[in-house]
């Protein structure tokens, strides 16, 4: 018999690095992939994983989440086990607050979990975009007897700083976890290459309740499930890694990749949307047997129209979303939200474009991230020249310009 599971979406981070685009808005609301926010994948594997009893942990600039949720995803069904509720950080005494970490949100919500012998609790993170068949790691957790198992992946040596790497033995027992260092080891045999956890857990119920409850005592603790938690377990010789590697998505090719990708960044944002544009996308929107889901609008199909002078609207290798209208325009290797509007002589290339916005006439625009409702005026160039465009917008260190309607309107 399958034990139950709840699921915890943690959804609550600030997305620092991410700004200007996480201004208004939590860092999993941010847009992708045209009509996806990033939430939806996450949420997407738990219900194609048959996980459908699911609370999302939200406290930053949660409104814009919380509208998505609303919009997108049905809040109780009829069976008791099947929900999806948003939980904001709420004060239970005097010392609760704001989240103080990954493991302090879990813990300020174990009024919400049924602590039985078998029940399992899945805690996954909602900023990664990536599809997994969480049903294989449960399987994994329940045939290894774990209490605690971590999704992990293999990444270069050099990315090391930016992740939980994790030590195991060949049957994938825990025995070391390095939180974001320089010097984290290798993989034995893989020079150039770590092991590095995926922020997603699945925990035996009694056992993720007697470390919070441990957890909460110490002086020293940073309230972290990679910091604190996880390093606490392995005296018990009960945490095992499952490689993500490993997971088979249905009607995926075999020799296909798996994809996952921590957009913490805004290149590292940039560039996965970019995957999406190849003739062979990294990342398979289009398998109906794993679909992601997420809010349905009533918008009409995209249409290419001729403007005035007869010069049709074009767009190659590009992802064009509903409502979307090219009227001579030229869209190339970019990604358009829904409803944007694209005008005569414009040339988009290599830029996302996120929803309403509207693209003057005879526009140049490359390597670009235009933020919601953005209205660029006729003529205008972005992207070509660096230097001027600091002067307005956010550049990154690598070019890519972030237009704001903020931004736009500064002098």
């Amino acid at each position: 018999m399958n034990p139950r599971v709840v699921a915890f979406v943690l959804a609550g981070g600030m997305g620092s690095r991410l700004l200007p685009l996480t201004e208004a808005r939590a860092k999993p609301a941010v847009p992708f992939g045209g009509k996806y926010r990033i939430i939806d994948f996450a949420l997407s594997n738990l219900i194609n994983s048959g996980l459908c009893s699911i609370y999302v942990l939200v406290q930053y600039r949660s409104d814009s989440l919380l509208r998505h949720l609303r919009d997108g995803w049905q809040f109780g069904g009829l069976l008791q086990d099947q929900f999806i509720v948003p939980v904001a950080a709420q004060l239970h005494s005097e010392e609760d607050g704001w989240y103080r970490g990954t493991a302090d949100a879990i813990f300020q919500n174990l009024n919400l979990l049924d602590i039985a012998d078998d029940s399992l609790v899945a805690i996954f993170g909602a900023d990664h975009i990536y599809r997994m068949d969480i049903r294989q790691m449960i399987d994994f957790h329940l045939r290894m007897h774990a209490e605690a198992t971590v999704a992990a992946i293999t990444v270069p040596a050099h990315q090391a700083i930016e992740f939980g790497v994790i030590e195991c033995d060949p049957q994938g027992v825990i025995n070391g976890f390095h939180e974001k260092r320089e010097d984290a080891p290798n993989i034995p045999g893989k020079p150039g290459k770590v092991y590095a956890s995926m922020g997603n857990y699945i925990f035996s119920a009694r056992a993720l309740f007697r470390e919070l409850q441990a957890d909460a005592t110490r002086a020293e603790s940073r309230f972290d499930f990679g910091r604190d938690i996880l390093p606490a377990m392995l005296a018990h010789k009960s945490v095992y890694a499952y490689d993500y590697q490993t997971n088979v998505i249905p009607e995926e090719f075999d020799e296909t990749p798996v994809y996952w990708r921590d957009v913490g960044t805004l290149d590292a944002y940039f560039e996965a949307q970019m995957d999406l544009c190849g003739p062979l996308p990294s990342l398979n929107l289009y398998n109906r047997r794993w679909p992601i889901r997420t809010a349905s609008y009533p918008d009409p199909s995209a249409k290419f129209s001729i403007d005035q002078h007869g010069e049709p609207g074009s767009a190659t290798r590009s992802i064009i979303s509903g409502g979307c209208i090219l009227s001579g325009g030229t869209v190339r290797s970019s990604v358009l939200g829904r409803s944007v509007k694209v005008h005569s002589g414009s040339v988009i290339e290599d830029s996302i474009v996120f929803d309403n916005c509207v693209i003057g006439a005879n526009c140049k625009i490359q390597r670009t991230i235009l933020d919601e409702n953005v209205e660029v005026p006729d003529g205008e160039c972005i992207g070509y020249d660096l230097d001027r465009d600091r002067s307005r917008h956010h550049v990154t260190d690598t070019g890519i310009v972030v237009v704001t309607s903020k931004s736009l309107r500064s002098p």
